[in-house]
Formats: structure tokens, sequence, C-alpha cells
């Protein structure tokens, strides 16, 4: 069964959303050719994103295993710093007890975790990854969204 057009003004809802389709790509192509040098215009958010990896034919910087064994610890501890428990609650009943003053006098569980990752991260950092030319950089400064490391020169 076809579905009724919904026509306004002689034209269908359809028509009129390729129309504006159309003339918004005819636009912004004009704009990105007419200000090619500057690049903060050209829009990132849906444009496709390719990896380029590093040849490691001559051996890793890293072994595997201590990788794994970095990337494991610090899944259990932001698993633990997002686990609920007794004290968690007990913490958040405080919290609305005194108006959340309490949290000027006491850290969060979750502060507290976090303090322990960036901890580890940085030990992690001293005896791993620095003395192989990588920088681990705390998930935390990147919103939690990705673990990234710096190449740096030895």
């Amino acid at each position: 069964m076809a579905t009724p057009s919904k026509k306004r003004h002689g034209l269908s809802l359809d028509s009129k959303i390729e129309l504006i389709r159309a003339s918004d790509t005819g636009k912004s192509q004009r704009r990105l050719a007419e200000n090619m040098d500057d690049l903060t215009l050209i829009p990132t958010a849906h444009c496709p994103k390719v990896f380029i990896q590093r040849d490691y034919s001559n051996g890793t910087p890293v072994e595997r295993s201590v990788f794994d064994y970095t990337m494991s610890n610090l899944n259990s501890l932001y698993e633990e710093a997002e686990k609920l428990s007794g004290r968690t609650y007990c913490e958040g009943c405080c919290a609305c007890l005194t108006a959340y003053l309490i949290y000027l006098c006491m850290d969060t569980h979750y502060e507290k975790m976090l303090k322990k990752i960036s901890r580890f991260i940085r030990e992690q950092n001293e005896t791993v990854y620095i003395p192989r030319g990588l920088l681990l950089i705390d998930p935390s400064e990147r919103g939690l969204r990705i673990v990234s490391f710096l190449c740096h020169k030895r």
C-alpha cells in the first residue's frame, strides 16, 4: 500500500526534503572550495576516519603481555570505580542530607579510584612505557573515550 503524499504548496514533503538536501550540499561544497586553506571549516563529525598502522616488522616497542596487563588492570580499576556498593549508597545519602556539602570535606569513591588509576598509569609510564619511547595518556584526560599513547624520542 502506498503512503499518501503530503502535498503543501504544490510540492510533496519528500520533494521538499530532497531540495533542501541538494541546496545544503551545494552551499557547503562552494563554501569548502572557497575556503580550502581554512581547515577549521571542514566538518569532521561525519567524515570517515582512517587509521594508519605503524610498521612493527622489526618488533613492537611493548610486548603484548605487558600491554595486556596494563589494559586489563585499567579496565578492572574503572569497573571497580563504577561499581555500586553499600558504601557508595551511603555516600549518596549523606550527600543529600548535607546538601552535598560533605563533598567539600571528603572525596567520593569514584574520585579516590581516579587517583588510584592515575598512580597506576604514572607507575606504568615510569617502568614500562617511557623507557620504550612511549607515554600512556590517562583516559580521564580524553573523556574516558580512548586510551592513547604519545611517541617521543629516547
